[in-house]
């Protein structure tokens, strides 16, 4: 038996809090024994409050820790203090609780609280630590960062993609991980309801009108401004359609250049396409808008994984993505959706009006995608690879 606690230090519940939450869900019970350092902190929106989903998973120790604020929240001198106590506090706590419960591995994803703190705490009790990467490496990461995917003792990365550019950037390969993502297909969420007519008429989509989706935020790495381009090219060949652009501005992602959802907008009208562009915002009712697509088309730029794509096959959505990264892992180029060649925007367009004439391909696509979703992105397969992982650190077959 394996002990092992992870760190969820973020309030927001993201792509990578659900994962390690399905690892928290389904991890076998006679190799691992859980518990979670959980932060207390509420979003202002509570279904996205990371605190409220962890709390509900059976079968674990829930260890209510204050990680301190996120350096984007505090505003001066007073507040570094007065937060450098408070976190100081809470590691001093968790370090008693991962002694008296003999925590053998600690593991946590790379935002900075996460992989920082679990490492540090790992060093000082002698336990392991493994940080969970769920993009790729880059000059970017901060540098506490850095240092604790130095001082792990396993990384794990989200893709061959990703575990690349953590070796390239000089990382040892033998402590880098591959697990492919997964998901919790015993979640509702994630299997067909019928609302998709509902969800079109609160859009304004007009029955019979193709729609094809992008769930993200918005920024231009994940391929907006290729999406248009490419509909642009073939607009007088496509039966009446609606794309559906999902999400907020990210201004982390590009900063000091203004709103990235009114570059679109101008350049949706520049191309004469502006009709047939829906933009919602930010919204939480993402599977049910997916429901309602006849696709899912999002050209993201070196995409470490893309947890939505396997989230669009999962509700029989054909994909149109690049070629490269992520997507080569997921999507069957001709038998679950497109790859066409990065940056190739006349391939992407035909790629569009291929599917957008065609329902039974569409159908065929689909089928055949939630499928593939079905045997390669079980929970149950990614929590035996990470499983094998503790076992191979820690020193236990």
């Amino acid at each position: 038996m394996i002990n092992v606690m992870f760190m969820q230090s973020q309030s927001f519940y993201g792509a990578d809090s659900e994962l390690h939450a399905q690892l928290l869900r389904y991890m076998d019970r006679s190799q691992v024994s859980l518990s979670v350092a959980l932060t207390q902190a509420l979003r202002e929106t509570p279904e996205i409050s990371a605190k409220l989903y962890f709390e509900k998973i059976p079968g674990i120790v829930v260890r209510p820790t204050e990680f301190g604020r996120s350096r984007e929240d505090m505003r001066g001198a007073g507040d570094y203090a007065a937060n450098l106590v408070r976190t100081f506090g809470g590691l001093l706590g968790l370090a008693g609780f991962i002694r008296a419960h003999r925590i053998q591995v600690i593991h946590g994803t790379e935002k900075p609280r996460d992989a920082f703190y679990g490492t540090l705490l790992a060093k000082l009790t002698g336990a392991r630590s493994v940080v969970h990467m769920h993009v790729s490496y880059g000059d970017w990461l901060a540098s506490n960062v850095k240092w604790a995917l130095r001082n792990a003792d396993a990384i794990i990365a989200v893709s061959p993609f990703s575990a690349k550019s953590i070796v390239d950037a000089g990382f040892a390969a033998g402590k880098v991980h591959t697990v492919l993502n997964s998901l919790d297909l015993a979640s509702q969420r994630w299997n067909s309801r019928s609302t998709a007519r509902e969800v079109r008429a609160s859009l304004g989509i007009p029955e019979g009108a193709v729609v094809m989706g992008v769930v993200s935020r918005l920024f231009l790495y994940k391929g907006h401004r290729d999406l248009l381009d490419a509909l642009a090219r073939v607009k007088d060949q496509m039966p009446d359609y609606r794309l559906v652009i999902v999400g907020e501005d990210d201004p982390r992602a590009h900063p000091g250049g203004g709103s990235f959802t009114e570059e679109l907008k101008t350049q949706a009208a520049e191309l004469g396409i502006s009709q047939n562009i829906i933009f919602t915002g930010f919204r939480t009712d993402i599977p049910q808008l997916m429901e309602s697509f006849d696709m899912y088309t999002m050209p993201s730029w070196e995409e470490p994984f893309g947890m939505v794509y396997i989230e669009a096959m999962a509700l029989n959505k054909p994909v149109v993505a690049w070629r490269q990264a992520g997507p080569e892992e997921i999507v069957v180029d001709g038998e679950t959706g497109f790859l066409p060649a990065p940056k190739d925007i006349e391939a992407l367009g035909t790629c569009i009006l291929q599917l957008a004439q065609s329902a039974e391909l569409r159908a065929q696509f689909g089928r055949a995608g939630r499928q593939r979703v079905e045997d390669y992105f079980s929970s149950k397969r990614m929590c035996a690879d990470v499983v094998s992982i503790y076992q191979s650190i820690v020193g236990r077959p």
